[in-house]
């Protein structure tokens, strides 16, 4: 029999493909008295005009209790968040792991394998988190099995006015380490030189390569042993020049270097790992644990870098962890994200061994903090709230201030 699309999508229909919703499981609705017998009711997002335009989410519960996350930015995130809203109403949200298999096989038509779907259920699963640790009154790393530290350390992405200027990075690196307190840094590198000939061919000329080692020496003399300091090519540079720049740097202080080559080719992402003594980072652009499963078991990087809030959520991240520690590989988080996703990400490098620190993008934003009612980073630290859930209050009326144009604010709790 011939199915149409509208059919096939349909959360009532007759014919799935393989549903994991509860009653198609025959799992028992009644969990008996208590705060465990809840039930979905609604799933709203809203868009919030940061540095990015970060997507917050809302799990609402016929309990009572709301949830709030975060998926990475990106366009199309809310809409296929709200296309997901059908198969998650009516649910218990404590069975988050059964839910995010639910969402990715429910949506497997439409690009759960990667991308911003894979995205868009990141953020309902870091939601599910928070409301899960509320209504069990736990924090968060409690659920991802307890916190191997009290504090976790973040790295801060500098920038300055002219990025190209080595003394100007130099100066910059200074003034984070000594006026706001971080000890971890991270600079850009795929920034013009003024020597580019064919920015499209991804090759390196020579005086391109000495412009950016310039930028590693200022930085790293500068800062000596008070930081560590990473930089990032943003997958830049062809294979023979990521080599060569690498090379280039192998007798500086690097904490690491990121993203040198595009993500598509493992291969080459290898090659290029193992043709150096810099420290290697990648993952950002690569989903959940399948997709990060041929970096860690060719050791196609030194540290592994995935995007809590963008590559799966806190379970898909830990799991992440736990097979880059078979590999004795230190796990370094991306983020650009609000409080909510930094946070979350946080929770996530308490509760694993090999964290060694979450990104912070936002140092330059003066009110980034204000989204939550709580202090988020202090001296380059998270400390790991003992509130249930993710321990954030979103302040609502900063929320209703910052929205991007022609967004709607969160229902009241």
């Amino acid at each position: 029999m011939v199915r149409n699309y509208a059919e096939l999508h349909d959360p009532n229909a007759e014919y799935t493909m393989r549903d994991l919703s509860a009653e198609s499981m025959g799992l028992q609705a009644d969990r008996g008295p208590g705060p465990r017998d809840l039930e979905i009711t609604d799933v709203q997002t809203t868009m919030i005009d940061g540095n990015f335009p970060w997507t917050l989410v809302r799990v609402y519960t016929d309990a009572g209790v709301v949830g709030t996350g975060e998926a990475y930015w990106g366009a199309g995130v809310p809409e296929l968040i709200q296309r997901m809203r059908p198969f998650l109403v009516g649910e218990n949200p404590l069975d988050i792991d059964r839910l995010y298999e639910h969402l990715i096989q429910k949506m497997s038509g439409e690009g759960s394998i990667e991308g911003v779907t894979v995205t868009a259920i990141s953020g309902i699963e870091v939601a599910l988190h928070d409301l899960a640790g509320k209504v069990l009154d736990l924090p968060a790393y409690q659920l991802l099995g307890g916190k191997y530290r009290d504090e976790v350390r973040v790295y801060c992405d500098c920038h300055t006015a002219d990025e190209a200027d080595p003394d100007a990075c130099a100066d910059e690196a200074e003034r984070v380490v000594e006026e706001l307190g971080y000890d971890a840094l991270k600079f850009d590198l795929d920034v013009p030189s003024g020597h580019e000939k064919d920015r499209a061919n991804r090759h390196l000329r020579n005086p391109e390569i000495d412009h950016k080692v310039e930028i590693v020496e200022a930085v790293t003399e500068r800062v000596g042993d008070r930081a560590d300091v990473a930089f990032d090519c943003h997958w830049t540079f062809s294979a023979g020049s990521a080599k060569r720049l690498a090379s280039a740097l192998e007798s500086y202080d690097i904490w690491w270097l990121e993203d040198p080559v595009p993500p598509e080719n493992h291969d080459v992402q290898k090659n290029v790992t193992h043709s150096t003594t810099v420290p290697i980072a990648a993952g950002e652009n690569v989903y959940r644990k399948h997709g990060q499963r041929r970096l860690l078991e060719e050791q196609a990087v030194d540290i592994i870098a995935p995007d809590m809030p963008k590559v799966g959520g806190m379970r898909e991240t830990r799991k992440i962890a736990d097979m880059a520690d078979t590999y004795y590989t230190p796990v370094a988080m991306h983020n650009v994200s609000s409080p909510i996703a930094t946070m979350a990400s946080a929770h996530v490098g308490t509760a694993i061994p090999n964290s060694l620190a979450v990104e912070y993008h936002s140092y330059q934003l003066g009110w980034w903090e204000d989204l939550v009612e709580e202090d988020v980073i202090e001296d380059g630290y998270i400390e790991i709230p003992e509130k249930p859930g993710l321990g954030l209050t979103l302040d609502m009326d900063v929320v209703a201030d910052k929205m991007v144009a022609g967004e709607e604010l969160f229902d009241e709790e």
